[in-house]
């Protein structure tokens, strides 16, 4: 017998029409973390934002509506939690829009993550400690997630604390490419700030020609404080580039141009894909040598008149296809052809 369902009017449709009730239609929603990240991953995919209601009630709860029907969608929600103050209430109103898409009887919730918050908390350091990166994965499971988008994890551990897929991405490419089209009249060397992101530079290294690599080590005296204790490389009237996953406070990456300089490097710059810049770091950039910091805009970055050092590369393109990969099922790994298992 021929499968059927029944039209709006009443009468009765064929196989091909149940298909067509049956197709998967694409949703992008953003929280107010950075909300013009969605609207660039939004323009790039061909579809308009999403219409939601977010508020904060005067005791300090979160609220979130959808002013749309989002049942049977494949709905993705941008949120990078960031920033002293808005950290927390960002990552609960993830959670709540999650939950409420849920409720809506979304077909399949993704959360696009691109900085994943508490990520330098993935294991126990010191006694008594907790691992607030599980924590974060545990709670996205439990509003009712069903896949996670994030960008240049701080450690690739963290994929193995969800029990739902969690696609990677990486914006080492994009960062290399800018440096690369610069086309500098000395040789180039790729620098780790730390012995722990080799492979991230190493992966930077391959895309610009004929390109160096070097390694600082360092360690850390307390949070946000690092102290560079050797380099390994050679910089000599070269062109170095500190590539990093994240820029904070800005203390390890002043540190480090200060010892690239010290060691004979003609320029230094630097590039990270999370520019959450902590105060002091922008005052420390300013007042150091570095002749540009690159990051990209998985966090909001807002240059200052003063900021004129800081240079903002959009990811809004990278995501939109891995999104467009994920709602046609296709392979993310063939978007950035293997790159993005940087661990």
């Amino acid at each position: 017998m021929t499968d059927t369902s029944f039209a709006p009017d009443g009468g009765r449709n064929d196989e091909a029409t149940l298909c067509w009730r049956n197709e998967k239609r694409l949703m992008v929603f953003a929280g107010r973390s950075n909300p013009e990240l969605g609207v660039r991953i939004a323009d790039v995919l061909g579809v308009r934002l999403g219409n939601v209601t977010l508020k904060t009630f005067a005791n300090g709860e979160n609220y979130a509506r959808f002013q749309e029907s989002v049942r049977g969608s494949d709905l993705f929600i941008v949120q990078s939690p960031c920033g002293k103050d808005t950290l927390n209430d960002h990552v609960i109103e993830l959670l709540i829009m999650v939950q409420a898409a849920k409720l809506a009887s979304a077909r399949r919730i993704t959360a696009v993550v691109p900085y994943f918050p508490y990520a330098r908390q993935d294991k126990k350091s010191s006694a008594r400690e907790p691992i607030s990166a599980r924590l974060m994965a545990t709670l996205l499971e439990a509003a009712g997630c069903s896949r996670v988008l994030s960008m240049d994890l701080h450690q690739g551990q963290i994929q193995g604390f969800f029990q739902i897929p969690v696609d990677h991405m990486t914006a080492v490419p994009m960062l290399a490419d800018y440096f690369a089209f610069k086309q500098f009249d000395a040789p180039v060397v790729a620098v780790s700030a730390d012995a722990g992101g080799v492979k991230l530079a190493k992966r930077f290294q391959a895309h610009i020609p004929d390109c160096g690599l070097a390694v600082l080590t360092k360690q850390r005296t307390a949070h946000n404080e690092a102290e560079v204790l050797h380099f390994i490389g050679d910089v000599a009237g070269k062109v170095a580039i500190i590539i990093d996953d994240m820029i904070d406070t800005g203390g390890s990456i002043v540190g480090a141009i200060d010892t690239l300089y010290a060691h004979g490097a003609r320029d230094v710059y630097a590039a990270a894909t999370h520019g959450i810049f902590s105060p002091p770091a922008r005052e420390r950039l300013r007042a150091s040598q570095v002749r540009e910091v690159v990051v990209t805009d998985t966090i909001r970055v807002e240059p200052g008149p003063d900021d004129d050092k800081i240079k903002v590369l959009s990811v809004a393109g990278v995501l939109a296809n891995v999104i467009r990969a994920v709602f046609t099922d296709d392979s993310v790994s063939d978007i950035f052809a293997g790159e993005h298992q940087l661990f």
